[in-house]
């Protein structure tokens, strides 16, 4: 008998960067609606450490358990992948470009991301942009320092 449950897709390759990016928007959205794992894991009937491979990109996320967490954090599915380098049937994203997605949503996703933009999203448009401007001061991303 099959059964109605779904689980993580097995997985013998290490994490996708996709797999990572749509963990990463898992917790944060998760913790955005102040949400902890195990209150969410309750209301999926999973685990709170099946949620905790899931936000890591450790286990794959089935379409219909995707469904569901979307629907539990009151989001569009698409949204999940919001962030991702857009597909074309022709070229592929790199793997650089879904790695830095990635890590851009983790930050987000990170106790000070969510900070950095609770704090940013109080603050009016015109002082934002100087708050950006003093980060931008601060020297070029690690990847464009690595690059020069």
């Amino acid at each position: 008998m099959h059964s109605n449950r779904s689980g993580p897709l097995p997985s013998k390759n290490p994490s996708h960067p996709v797999d990572k990016h749509v963990g990463a928007k898992i917790r944060l959205r998760r913790k955005s609606l102040g949400i902890s794992q195990a209150k969410l894991a309750l209301g999926l009937d999973l685990t709170f450490q099946q949620i905790q491979k899931y936000e890591r990109g450790a286990n794959r996320i089935s379409a219909s358990m995707l469904y569901r967490l979307a629907g539990v954090l009151r989001a569009q599915p698409a949204w999940f992948f919001e962030g991702l380098p857009a597909t074309d049937a022709e070229e592929a994203p790199s793997t650089a470009q879904l790695e830095k997605a990635q890590a851009i949503t983790a930050l987000l996703a990170s106790p000070d991301g969510i900070a950095l933009a609770q704090l940013l999203s109080g603050l009016e448009p015109r002082r934002r942009r100087k708050v950006l401007g003093l980060m931008a001061a601060l020297g070029p991303p690690a990847d464009q320092e690595e690059a020069a």
